[in-house]
């Protein structure tokens, strides 16, 4: 189960945010027992991104064995 401050995985593209699939992001509240997530999406430096309320299906935890992969985001 999710829990609130867990590090979850974006499953697909939000591109409205400039997020990708495999983007890193911390929740920040778990909705009606973990049918959804307020994630926080931020760069290397601290920098918000963005914060977005996701369904469930949309993130998945941090699986064994997986490396984060760093890349540029728009301005």
């Amino acid at each position: 189960m999710i829990r609130e401050l867990d590090t979850v995985v974006l499953k697909g593209d939000l591109a409205e945010f400039g997020l990708t699939a495999g983007d890193v992001g911390t929740v920040v509240m778990v909705h009606e027992g973990g049918r959804g997530y307020e994630v926080e999406f931020v760069t290397l430096d601290g920098e918000t991104i963005a914060v977005v309320t996701l369904d469930a299906d949309r993130v998945r935890p941090i699986g064994p064995r997986e490396i984060a992969h760093a890349r540029r985001v728009a301005a």
